[in-house]
């Protein structure tokens, strides 16, 4: 069974779809409350109560997980709601800044003490969009209409609280009680998103249509319009681009998001400047010098990775057998940093010896790792080697990087399923089994 590009990418899309609907309206009262980081910081609070569920062995994307989540969104929502002062001497903005930041030096020192942390906080900086489930896109699209059911029909209070809180309070409106509807409501977006896209995508489904829009236009129905048209095209751009390059689709979505933003600011600026020559002038020169800066940090990189290898290199390939020694005695491959272990692992061309520190190394990553090392030397011999590492791994977070190098080197998919157990994925490691033996 061969997928196309639509099997393997069509679930992803439609969650995109569905993200861009209600991150779109939403951002456009983030931009006129200023509170630029409110997402990235409930979405944040949102990732700690996933930590903490984490922490007592609740797995990202269960039932329990998801009430942690919300349950800490709910919170967040309440400092938000009475952070916000009529005189306020201290910009709530920056209440939001240092609610982000205690939340995510919380989440470093919980999930320090969870086994396999680091895979833990990249999965939840850049989610995993491109496994959702069908029946998790249908539950988000219902809770979302809810919420934007809920948006319409107390329109002119969050409209009015968002656009001009003095004329609210003059009319009446208790701006705490609002406020806090309002970021409850927000708060239940940003936990289902969160469990699927990841803190950098959510924050960015937010806040750049409603950048853009603003940008744009002042009418709101011509915003809407513009954000759910941006976030349309560059979700389809980006997942094909994450398909055919062979990128992590959520990552490739906020980048692609940052090139559409800068090329419309840039265009929006030259179509308003009274002078459009000098503009453009203005917009070359900057091109230049940013192409001049790359340019140079391409220079250095080269330079110290010339110096690193004249001096350090003897660290990772002198006495061999020694090391080897070493590294199963004090598990100093864990202790490595990303680039550190593919330095290691890359002086590496024996097959043999590769096999001895994968059977000796416990971490599941690293093993990982390891494998795909063999993969570059024996493909035959990796590849066999990674779908037995898959059918032992029992992490969801390292599945989907195995499943990732696996239609990577293969080509094929077979419909594997990181969040399912193996039972439930029999079917697609017996093909994966079929193709890599014969």
């Amino acid at each position: 069974m061969n997928l196309d590009i639509f099997d393997i990418m069509a679930p992803a899309f439609f969650e995109c779809l569905v993200l861009v609907g209600i991150h779109s309206y939403l951002g456009i009262h983030v931009i006129k409350r200023k509170v630029i980081f409110v997402d990235l910081a409930l979405a944040q609070i949102a990732a700690l109560g996933t930590t903490v569920g984490f922490l007592f062995g609740i797995l990202p994307g269960s039932t329990g997980a998801y009430w942690f989540s919300l349950s800490f969104t709910f919170v967040g929502a309440a400092v938000f709601a009475v952070s916000r002062f009529r005189h306020e001497k201290v910009p709530q903005e920056a209440i939001i800044g240092v609610t982000y930041a205690l939340a995510a030096a919380i989440a470093i020192l919980v999930i320090d003490k969870a086994p396999h942390g680091a895979e833990h906080i990249k999965e939840l900086l850049t989610g995993s969009i491109l496994w959702v489930k069908w029946s998790t896109i249908a539950n988000a699209a219902i809770i979302y209409l809810i919420i934007g059911a809920f948006h319409f029909v107390f329109r002119r209070q969050f409209l009015m609280i968002s656009e001009n809180v003095e004329k609210a309070k003059e009319q009446g409106l208790s701006v705490r009680f609002w406020d806090f509807l309002f970021y409850v409501s927000f708060g239940v977006v940003i936990t289902h998103s969160v469990g699927t896209a990841g803190v950098l995508l959510v924050f960015v489904f937010l806040v750049v249509p409603a950048i853009v829009s603003i940008i744009i236009t002042d009418i709101l129905w011509k915003q809407l319009a513009i954000g759910w048209g941006l976030g349309v095209v560059v979700s389809v751009l980006g997942l094909y681009i994450s398909y055919i390059a062979d990128l992590p689709s959520g990552p490739t979505v906020v980048a692609f998001y940052g090139i559409v933003l800068t090329l419309v600011t840039i265009v929006v600026y030259v179509i308003r400047s009274d002078r459009r020559n000098w503009a453009m002038i203005k917009i070359a020169l900057g091109t230049g010098i940013t192409l001049a800066v790359v340019f140079g940090f391409y220079v250095m990189g080269k330079a110290f990775q010339s110096h690193f290898h004249e001096h350090d290199h003897s660290n990772y390939i002198s006495e061999e057998e020694h090391v080897l020694h070493e590294i199963q005695e004090h598990k100093l491959l864990e202790k490595m940093s990303e680039d550190e272990l593919n330095a290691f692992l890359g002086d590496y061309r024996n097959v043999d010896k590769l096999h001895l520190l994968f059977d000796a190394e416990p971490d599941n990553y690293v093993r990982f790792k390891i494998a795909d090392r063999i993969i570059q030397i024996n493909k035959s011999d990796g590849l066999k080697l990674m779908l037995d590492h898959l059918k032992e791994c029992d992490l969801p977070f390292i599945r989907e990087e195995i499943v990732s190098q696996l239609r990577k080197y293969t080509g094929q998919n077979f419909g594997f399923d990181p969040s399912k157990d193996m039972q439930e994925n029999e079917f697609a490691l017996k093909k994966w089994e079929e193709y890599i033996t014969n």
